[in-house]
């Protein structure tokens, strides 16, 4: 038997939105049709829910750190990103029984918050157990780095938590230009297959650009700190994108997250190099960290694959793809429609998981989610989020 649900209004993504649309439903949540109020009087539907607000798809996070929720509000605010992997390094090792708990509370949270599928950055093996448990979808990054660590010996690492993740999606990933070396960036692509995706941190510190640059500035300065030897690749006249994305497989999704100091010039060379770039915002973490955001308008004006991501709770104070949204209406004037597409569609497109989320779409099982928006599409203050499905 199938259920029908409607509302003020209804965002397929896939077509225009759809002022008091009927979506039926059958009893595991898949989309057995959108029809219009027309439509579904048609066919003389009359047991139908009706919902003030507007329905969309779930979400999509493509970028999050589980294994560090214990962190959160432990890290002071605004102090750059060479203090925030400082705060890091130090707050990062406590009790199993603490971590774990932690990330139970934000694999929670975000399902309250309306978020469907999740791509999860991971160092360790210890988040595994909570995303067999859970009921997101969960792609996982293996994360490996290393400027002069042998790469052969870091990528074996890498293997072995990929493998250990198992029956879980996985992909092995670079961490960020800063911290991987060439030969490194080699072994990555030789060893993930041709549809794994992707994902890498970019240019999120003018820091970062600088030592590509120049060899200079606080990234050159915190290795110095550390006692870590500068690359050859440092100082060579080229940003931090111009090393890192023609070291990456042209094949795969890949997801460059942060942009926060990516120039209009880096977006349109990245269309010569790379086919298949999508590029996620973390727009909240942003201002934790840098108190900057990314030029947004040149993304948008380019009509790029954008995405969005939360990044930890050790650099937001939430787990709410709605609320990094509302971050980017109100202070980049970013339309709903448009953010909508951000969070939902591109995120499941990069993850090769669109057949199932993303949209509402006959077919698939994307979760359905009831938001109080006001003014027609504009997301107030503490925005309600309703899971129908």
């Amino acid at each position: 038997m199938l259920r029908y649900i409607s509302a003020d209004r209804i965002y397929p993504v896939e077509r225009p939105s759809i002022d008091h649309g009927v979506i039926a439903l059958t009893a595991d949540g898949t989309i057995q049709a959108i029809l219009t109020p027309q439509e579904a009087q048609d066919q003389e539907i009359t047991a139908i829910e009706h919902y003030p607000g507007v329905i969309v798809p779930g979400f999509v996070n493509t970028h999050c750190h589980l294994e560090l929720s214990h962190l959160l509000g432990q890290i002071q605010e605004k102090t750059g990103l060479t203090e925030f992997i400082k705060g890091i390094l130090a707050l990062r090792e406590q009790p199993v029984e603490d971590i774990v708990s932690a990330m139970e509370k934000a694999d929670q949270e975000m399902y309250d918050n309306g978020i469907v599928a999740v791509g999860d950055i991971s160092n360790k093996l210890i988040s595994k157990e909570i995303k067999l448990k859970s009921k997101i979808y969960y792609h996982t990054f293996v994360e490996v780095f290393g400027f002069n660590a042998p790469a052969e010996k870091t990528i074996v690492s890498g293997i072995e938590l990929k493998l250990a993740f198992a029956p879980l999606k996985a992909s092995i990933v670079p961490h960020a230009p800063y911290s991987v070396s060439s030969a490194l960036f080699q072994k990555i692509a030789e060893v993930n297959g041709a549809t794994d995706p992707i994902s890498i941190h970019n240019q999120e510190t003018q820091g970062e650009n600088e030592l590509f640059e120049l060899g200079t500035g606080r990234f050159a300065d915190f290795f110095a700190e550390l006692g870590i030897a500068q690359s050859e690749a440092h100082g060579q006249g080229k940003n931090a994108l111009a090393y890192h994305l023609p070291q990456l497989s042209r094949q795969a999704n890949t997801l460059l997250v942060h942009n926060t100091f990516t120039s209009k010039s880096d977006l349109e060379n990245s269309k010569k190099i790379h086919q298949q770039v999508f590029w996620c915002l973390c727009p909240n973490a942003n201002l934790y960290i840098e108190d900057t955001l990314p030029n947004v308008a040149f993304f948008a004006a380019e009509g790029l694959k954008v995405t969005l991501g939360t990044d930890s709770l050790a650099s937001n104070h939430q787990l709410n793809i709605l609320a990094e949204m509302k971050t980017l209406q109100d202070q980049k004037q970013i339309p709903f429609d448009t953010l909508l597409e951000w969070a939902t569609r591109n995120g499941a497109e990069f993850l090769g998981i669109a057949t199932t989320y993303g949209s509402l779409t006959p077919g698939k099982r994307p979760g359905i989610l009831l938001l109080n928006l006001s003014d027609g599409d504009t997301i107030p203050e503490n925005a309600a989020i309703q899971r129908l499905f």
